[in-house]
Order: structure tokens, then C-alpha cells, then sequence
């Protein structure tokens, strides 16, 4: 069976990398991959795993000629059986173009909580209000990476017959423990003995709460026998943010704090985290929860999306937007963590939680029988 993933773009992000991990990983089906905007950064990667890609280069939230002329050559060159969207913009266009084109198998995919009106785009809005339109028609089925993300799109008009919940998967080859680099980035960071190492990677947005987060770290520097470091990544945590230094100047944790700005090498980065912490107040499935708890890292993280049912009992959950139990929690772990026996049967866990059910392959297998009983089914 020929599939046609049809994605928004291929930057750095969840689901731009749950598609290329599900293209590396299911070869039960061919696929091909169309971008409405560039290459970004998997573009390169999928194109030397051999997989087909056509880029439309459409300006970002806004349609061209050009570019939906050339995704209806697409459909006409190499016809699919089956087509895979991928968020807002790309279900909408791909969704709609598809079926215009006679394809009759349309699967749409859902990868984040919903919109918060105040700060998401206007053309993402009206993507999503014209999608939650057309949700009865056009998608065959709609896969959601997260219970919480399917609730959130019905309740807000899509429609509620057609939905598949498939999690994110993740290759515990790439995800695991790695000592020289835990070595290497903590001597680089200039982490003392006895330091506990706090990190989080989360790009710089409203949703990922850093104010949460900083007002955490601001108590327990409060503490003297508690030395910490907080390392920051993600697109947007450099010290060139204003805003972001000027948030830490607030809560009087500058000197704590490292930021690093986006980093490829994620998961060395986890290997390296004593823990991951999320303080976010929206989120789905966030990718980096699994994959610090793949490297053996375990997580303290808000209860928003699905991240209690990815922690489990391996790490701790805290109501989002209160410091005051987001700093218990990572005291308590800190606490734990010089507790050798104790912490190596928590990180243990945390990697074999992630190999359980949110294995990539795991991942394929879901996708490839859903396309199969759709196909059967005519």
C-alpha cells in the first residue's frame, strides 16, 4: 500500500518527528512525504533514507497557486491508496485536496491539546475551526497521539465518531543511557560533586510555563543544602531572550540557570539531567517526558495531556501553574537521588516503561493496521 504523509513542515518538532521515526520504522508500506512549507530539519534526513519528499514552499499559515498546483501533480503522478495529514494546515489542505481528487482514504492527525485563542496564529485558528467544519466529511479517521488531545478537539466541535488514539513512539537505540556523554556534557556545564542537575528541553512559548518553572527553581535556591543547576534547551532559551533573562532576573535564579538554546543531541542532554522537569500548562504527548524516561531519566511534570499516563508511577506529577508542588516534587527526587540502590530502580523503570508501550515499533504496527482495516474496508 502507497502512503502519503502529508505534514505542515518538517522542522523540529512532535510530530514532524513522529512521522520520521514512523517512516524509518514501518516497512510494510511504501511512503512518501509532502511538506507544505521547506525541508527543515528532517527534510535532509528523510531524503538520504531514501524516502520521496516534495516540498510546496508555501508561505507559513498562508495558501499559494503555485503550491496547491503542485501538490495536485503529486496526486496525479504517483496516486496513493492511502493519505496520512499531519496537523491543522496540512489536514485542511491535504484533506480536502485528497478527496477532490478521488482518494478516498483520508486520515487526519491530531498532535497537540488544542488551540489557546490568545496566542495561537489566526490561520491556525481558522485551519482548526475549518477542520472541526469538514471533521464528518473529509477524514476517513482522525488519529490523536493523546486521549486528552481527542476529548479537547469533540468538545470543541469535531466530530466524535471517527477517532483512533495512536501514542507516540520512540527507538530506545537512539533514546538511552549514556554515560560519556553524561560525562562529557557535565564537565563541559562545570557541574561540582554533589550538584543535582535539573533540565528541561521545551521551546520558549506561553504553553511550556517557564514562569512556572522559574518560580520553582526560585525556592529551592531558598535552600542551602539543596545545590542545584537548571539546564535549559529548546528554541528560543538563549540568553539573547529578553524576556526569558528578564523572568529569571525576577525570581533571582539567573545564576542557576544555563540556557543552551535548540541542541540536536537531546538525548545526550537526558542522559546527562539528573532529572527532566516539564512545567508546561498545555501540552498532548510531549516527546521529551518519553524520551528523558528512555535514556533512564525520570521526569517530574505537570498533569496536563496524557503526561500522568506516560510517567505512571515512575516519576512525579504536580497540578500545572503551582511552584509550590512542582518544587516538592523535585526536592523529593533530589532527596531520592542520593539514594543509589533507590534512584538506579526509578531509572530503570522509567526506560522500561518506555519500551513496554511507547516503543516506535509499537508506533508502526499501530499505524500500518489502521491503514489495513481502513483499506478492507473499503
Amino acid at each position: 500500500m502507497k502512503v502519503l504523509h502529508v505534514i505542515t513542515g518538517l522542522h523540529n518538532g512532535g510530530a514532524e518527528a513522529a512521522l520520521f521515526r514512523l517512516c524509518m520504522a514501518e516497512h510494510t508500506h511504501s511512503h512518501a512525504v509532502v511538506s507544505l512549507s521547506d525541508e527543515g530539519k528532517y527534510g535532509p534526513l528523510l531524503r538520504e533514507a531514501g524516502v520521496p519528499l516534495t516540498c510546496l514552499s508555501m508561505p507559513k499559515g498562508r495558501l499559494s497557486l503555485g503550491g496547491l498546483a503542485a501538490f495536485r501533480r503529486v496526486l496525479s503522478a504517483h496516486p496513493p491508496d492511502i493519505v496520512q495529514c499531519w496537523m491543522y494546515h496540512a489536514n485542511l489542505v491535504g484533506g480536502v485536496l485528497s478527496r477532490l481528487a478521488g482518494i478516498r482514504l483520508v486520515v487526519w492527525g491530531m498532535h497537540n491539546s488544542g488551540l489557546d485563542p490568545l496566542v495561537a496564529p489566526l490561520a491556525t485558528r481558522t485551519a482548526d475551526r475549518a477542520c472541526a467544519l469538514i471533521s464528518r466529511v473529509v477524514p476517513t479517521q482522525i488519529v490523536s497521539c493523546s486521549q486528552q488531545a481527542s476529548r479537547r478537539h469533540i468538545s470543541a466541535g469535531y466530530s466524535a465518531s471517527n477517532w483512533t488514539i495512536i501514542p507516540n513512539g520512540y527507538d530506545l537505540a537512539v533514546f538511552e543511557p549514556d554515560e560519556r556523554a553524561r560525562s562529557r556534557l557535565r564537565r563541559a556545564w562545570s557541574i561540582e560533586e554533589g550538584q543535582f542537575v535539573i533540565g528541561s528541553v521545551a521551546r520558549w512559548h506561553p504553553d511550556k510555563d517557564h514562569r512556572n518553572l522559574a518560580a520553582a527553581l526560585a525556592k529551592l535556591s531558598a535552600r542551602a543544602e539543596f545545590p542545584f543547576k537548571c539546564i535549559l534547551a529548546g528554541p528560543g532559551i538563549s540568553p539573547e531572550n529578553t524576556d526569558l533573562a528578564g523572568l529569571l532576573d525576577r525570581y533571582g535564579v539567573r545564576d542557576k540557570v544555563m540556557l543552551l538554546g535548540p541542541s540536536d543531541g537531546v538525548a545526550a542532554l537526558m542522559s546527562a539531567f539528573d532529572i527532566h522537569v516539564l512545567a508546561s500548562r498545555r501540552e498532548a504527548f510531549p516527546n521529551v517526558v518519553a524520551e528523558a524516561m528512555a535514556c533512564g531519566t525520570p521526569c517530574v511534570a505537570t498533569d496536563v495531556g496524557d503526561i500522568g499516563m506516560i510517567v505512571g508511577n515512575t516519576g512525579c506529577v504536580v497540578p500545572s501553574q503551582d511552584p509550590d508542588a512542582l518544587s516538592r516534587a523535585i526536592t523529593n527526587m533530589a532527596l531520592e537521588n542520593r539514594d543509589s540502590p533507590s534512584w538506579e530502580t526509578r531509572q530503570q523503570a522509567c526506560r522500561n516503561r518506555v519500551a513496554s508501550d511507547f516503543s516506535v515499533e509499537r508506533m508502526a504496527r499501530a499505524y500500518s493496521a489502521l491503514w489495513e482495516r481502513l483499506s478492507a474496508k473499503g
